[in-house]
């Protein structure tokens, strides 16, 4: 099948690299985006918004003889989603890594500090210990050394969301930070920030316990978990 994969951010196509090697021996066709603004840390990011990836992602979609695997890792996760909506018969299937689809009308993050019409990578205090998991300090300088500052818009605009046929796109969450265990409960409890997987029609949940960063973490692991999520598709 033909796999699009959809970074974070502060990351760029090449941060899938060490994950995508088990994808394209059993014959997958792999395509690691880097959306606009993301090619290096001079790239010019002046009024890119969440859209222009969006569209990015879509673009891509549209290029592929078949319909499409979404792979989104975190925010990534987020513009999968919309892109799904966007054409949700032309994709087989989203994989959201240590994501998930976001309620209409909301926003990826906008409590990330902002320099400018950037986010640089915030200091490690930012983050949630659960983030960190198995991030140790080599693999901590690794992250910082490539790290990349993604346009504010991306993180800040709000998602648009139009077409209901989105929520019957078959779906797995990759649960690293979070159990799927825990999702479940959120979704009995009625949190609002799991509303829309609760109206999806079909999905998956693989637990892969590290922190946000797998693909850093765990990547043989979270290959394993993308082929056989790929199967499914």
């Amino acid at each position: 099948m033909d796999i699009i994969m959809i970074p974070g951010l502060w990351l760029d196509g090449s941060s899938w690299s060490a994950v995508t090697p088990p994808l394209e021996q059993a014959g997958h066709r792999v395509r690691a985006l880097t959306p606009p603004g993301m090619e290096s840390k001079d790239a010019d990011r002046s009024g890119i918004g969440l859209r222009d990836h969006v569209d990015y992602v879509v673009a891509a979609i549209d290029e592929a003889d078949e319909p499409v695997v979404l792979v989104g890792h975190s925010a990534g996760g987020a513009i999968a989603q919309q892109a799904a909506d966007a054409r949700p018969d032309r994709v087989a299937r989203v994989v959201y890594v240590d994501a998930a689809p976001m309620p209409p009308d909301s926003v990826i993050n906008d409590d990330i500090p902002a320099d400018g019409g950037e986010l640089p990578l915030p200091d490690w205090g930012f983050f949630e210990d659960e983030d960190l998991t198995d991030l140790d300090d080599e693999l901590r300088r690794h992250f910082r050394e490539r790290s990349i500052p993604s346009p504010k818009a991306v993180a800040y605009e709000r998602g648009e969301l139009t077409d209901e046929r989105r929520l019957e796109v078959p779906s797995t969450i990759i649960c690293c930070q979070f159990p799927s265990k825990l999702i479940a409960e959120w979704i009995d409890q009625g949190a609002p920030f799991v509303a829309e997987i609760a109206r999806m029609r079909r999905v998956d949940y693989v637990d892969l316990p590290t922190g946000h960063w797998p693909q850093f973490t765990k990547p043989t692991e979270l290959g394993e978990a993308l082929l056989d999520a790929v199967g499914r598709g």
